[in-house]
């Protein structure tokens, strides 16, 4: 039986944790600080969980420099639920600065605040997507599912990275091409939000930065875009500029910890600007279901319902741990690592050409998320590649099934000791057989 050591795990999400983190974790998950319970059986609203909640929030704001002017937010659902609640919270707020707007120009007559907002809703709500991978695709068709029963045309996908790339996705076309949806001082009527997704982990494509036509301009604030990011994929594996975003979620199960916690950062303004129910209701809107509401559970510290503690402490561990190793520039480090650990790979992978073809553009390729094929999309040849990569401890290689391939996962637990295991069997396999 293997020990961790001599194992290379590379598995895209539930992924690799540090040993130590892992090792106190399950003293932690057998009795806790001696004190006789587990923190999974510990009750969601003892002072215990209070704590943790905001140690993780303090370390996690810690890592990300996070402004006082936003909040930390832990629900259930993953990224896949944060497909949903960002539809319904984010078009709740759009209501409302439109009433707001209304009812300053109207006055207090509701019957005709009502009427206007009601046929702004039809005419004029726009939710904007940027499709680079598989995971964008399917947040923007959650978005068109959810508002199907109001019409056709919210959803507007201002980039669909497919086009021009022979219907495959692995490119980021230039932002000129973007089909945003002109805000009001560019002559248009704004949309309720940006959405993209930071790191696609099927596709291996990586926004490098943030997008300059996204950067708040300083003006009038409910006419800047609304940023949301999808960073599940590599959260904490660089410095980001939180204030650029309205949102930003993630999945824990790939950088931060285990499965079943979301995080979600959040602007604390936004919080403010919800109507009533009845309102959203009457103007042929859906409110967000309460376990998704973000007023609901900022209010409640995200104690609302109960959630998983000990996964919040698993992840407040994983962030402890940088800031130790680190200090509170752990993520200029994590970004640094996280570059020398890809360029390892890639280097090996270009260096061989006709054995390895990386998928996407290399303007756009992954750091957290490796995928090539081998000799082409050779299946016995990619299935040699795999079970030799088994037979040296490399594990969790194997790309998506939507799309194939390999693909080696990056994320920050992974050591540079193991990222030159795999090097070395991308060279061994490379080099002709002997005759």
């Amino acid at each position: 039986m293997p020990t961790r050591e001599e194992v290379a795990y590379f598995g895209a999400g539930p992924a690799p944790l540090p040993t130590p983190v892992l090792e106190a974790g399950s003293q932690a998950f057998l009795n806790y600080q001696d004190s006789g319970l587990s923190l999974a059986e510990i009750s969601h609203r003892s002072p215990l969980a209070t704590k943790i909640v905001e140690d993780t929030k303090a370390a996690l704001s810690s890592l990300l420099e996070i402004p006082d002017s936003y909040e930390v937010l832990f629900l259930h659902g993953g990224g896949s639920g944060e497909f949903s609640a960002v539809v319904f919270n984010m078009v709740a707020i759009w209501v409302e600065r439109r009433r707001r707007r209304a009812e300053k120009e109207l006055g207090s007559v509701e019957a005709k605040v009502l009427e206007r907002v009601r046929r702004e809703v039809r005419e004029e709500l726009r939710l904007d997507y940027l499709v680079t991978g598989s995971w964008s695709l399917k947040a923007s068709q959650e978005a068109a599912n959810l508002l199907e029963p109001l019409g056709k045309g919210f959803v507007n996908v201002a980039m669909d990275a497919r086009e021009g790339n022979g219907g495959k996705f692995g490119t980021i076309p230039e932002e000129g091409s973007w089909k945003l949806t002109p805000t009001m001082k560019e002559g248009g009527k704004g949309s309720a939000f940006v959405y993209y997704c930071d790191n696609e982990t099927v596709d291996g494509v990586e926004f490098p930065s943030f997008p300059s036509v996204l950067e708040p301009t300083g003006q009038d604030e409910e006419d800047e875009h609304l940023v949301i990011a999808d960073m599940s994929s590599n959260f904490l594996s660089r410095h980001v500029d939180v204030h650029k975003y309205a949102v930003i979620f993630g999945g824990a199960q790939k950088n931060i910890g285990i499965t079943d916690t979301t995080l979600v950062i959040i602007r604390k303004s936004l919080l403010a600007s919800y109507p009533t129910p009845s309102f959203l209701h009457a103007a042929g809107v859906w409110s967000p279901p309460v376990v998704f509401h973000y007023p609901t559970i900022a209010k409640n510290n995200s104690l609302y319902n109960t959630i998983p503690i000990f996964s919040i402490w698993i992840a407040g561990e994983v962030m402890r741990s940088l800031l130790t190793v680190h200090g509170t520039q752990a993520t200029y480090s994590q970004e640094n690592l996280a570059g020398e650990k890809a360029k390892v790979v890639y280097d090996i992978l270009d260096a061989n050409p006709d054995v390895f073809q990386v998928c996407p553009d290399r303007k756009a390729r992954s750091r957290m998320n490796i995928c090539f094929r081998i000799y082409g999309g050779d299946k016995e040849k990619e299935k040699a590649f795999l079970e030799g990569a088994e037979k040296r401890g490399l594990q969790g290689l194997k790309g998506h099934r939507s799309v194939g391939g390999v693909r080696v996962s990056n994320y920050n637990a992974v050591p540079m000791a193991n990222v030159k295991k795999l090097a070395l069997w991308l060279v061994d396999f490379a080099q002709p057989p002997m005759t």
